[in-house]
């Protein structure tokens, strides 16, 4: 594995719900746990351990006027300088100290359309959204440095 040169960025918020399908609430810390996701979160133990999506993605719906926040697409976390729509399947994400994360989806087939859809005929999550399982757990924070390695 190397670091793919300037992919880095940092952690904007992290979001969890206990309920699947609402909007996901925003907590200063969380405890990724290694092959399962974030604890505390509904999409704990699925195929979809953690999402990420850019805070430039939401930015572009609040340009088309969607009254929207991180956590509001579902996210686990919203990261701020890292190009998510570059990353392929495979490359690893980590974030803090210790946490690793590997992507196996990149974005997701909406079945139906949400409110944020709705309101502004569009929704950045199915196209710029990405998922991924968890390598080594640990604690993440606001703030955190996210770094991206890609294989060679």
């Amino acid at each position: 594995m190397s670091l793919e040169q300037n992919c880095s960025g940092k952690v904007v918020a992290i979001s969890i719900s206990d309920k699947r399908g609402i909007p996901k609430r925003n907590v200063p810390i969380a405890q990724i746990v290694e092959d399962y996701g974030i604890s505390g979160d509904a999409h704990g133990g699925t195929k979809r351990q953690v999402s990420l999506l850019a805070i430039e993605s939401i930015r572009k719906m609040l340009e088309k006027g969607a009254k929207v926040k991180p956590g509001d697409f579902a996210e686990n976390i919203t990261t701020e300088g890292v190009d998510l729509s570059k990353l392929k399947i495979g490359d690893k994400i980590k974030i803090g100290d210790s946490v690793l994360l590997e992507v196996t989806h990149i974005g997701k087939v909406c079945h139906s359309r949400c409110r944020i859809y709705f309101s502004v005929g569009d929704c950045v999550m199915p196209k710029e959204g990405i998922f991924a399982r968890v390598l080594k757990g640990g604690k993440i924070r606001v703030g955190d440095k996210i770094e991206v390695y890609q294989d060679d």
